[in-house]
């Protein structure tokens, strides 16, 4: 299967607290997204990786690499004002029939997520990875909320997986305010959606307990 491999790390931080983005900053001695780009090069090195990351911020990573010698191929994109505009210009520019899309920040992603995801888009068009929810849920209204059963519903992770032909025409619409994600975008299309478990690593790092969390994740 030729596959293309988006990492998008489009992120400024501003939930981090931090004056360097997230994604550069050093996790156990490796900055997250070279974890991240290693899990995909190490579970298929044949991939074609495209890396989207603000414009400001790349001569960063490129001195980054260097100073890590970090070797793995790659190419790199602007990142647009949104996630939606950075993924749909690194889907201009692949060349693999399918493609996963994967935050930056995820780098705990395992090959058995991974060998999931790909064995279904054999028979599908968008594959998304997920995992069950533990907690009780409850909906927002305005004057109140309400119980909601939590079997219901699933949290759901990246890399989310498409048919590459599909899913770029799907992100030639114009942007929406509900296109929380990948799979988002290709459902208002009208594409269906298949789920397959993920794993329960695969965190977002999105604030310092999400970062300690991971920390703690590697150590063990």
């Amino acid at each position: 299967m030729n596959l293309s491999v988006i990492i998008t790390a489009g992120g400024i931080g501003k939930r981090f607290s931090s004056e360097v983005p997230k994604q550069f900053l050093s996790l156990m001695g490796t900055p997250v997204l070279m974890r991240t780009l290693n899990s995909f090069f190490n579970w298929n090195p044949m991939n074609e990786i495209i890396l989207t990351l603000p414009t400001e911020w790349i001569s960063y990573w490129e001195k980054l690499a260097k100073k890590h010698d970090f070797k793995i191929p790659h190419r790199i994109v602007d990142g647009g004002k949104e996630r939606y505009h950075s993924i749909k210009n690194a889907l201009d520019i692949c060349s693999g029939d399918f493609v996963m899309i994967h935050d930056g920040v995820r780098p705990l992603v395992d090959k058995g997520t991974l060998n999931r995801c790909l064995n279904a888009l054999k028979k599908n068009k968008a594959v998304v990875p997920y995992i069950e929810l533990k907690d009780s849920i409850r909906e927002l209204n305005r004057d109140n909320s309400i119980s909601r059963d939590r079997k219901n519903y699933v949290s759901v992770q990246t890399p989310q997986c498409f048919d590459l032909k599909l899913i770029q025409k799907a992100y030639q619409g114009e942007y929406l305010d509900i296109f929380t994600d990948d799979a988002s975008v290709a459902e208002n299309s009208g594409m269906e959606i298949y789920l397959v478990k993920g794993n329960e690593e695969n965190l977002k790092i999105t604030t310092p307990i999400d970062f300690k969390i991971a920390e703690s994740l590697i150590k063990k």
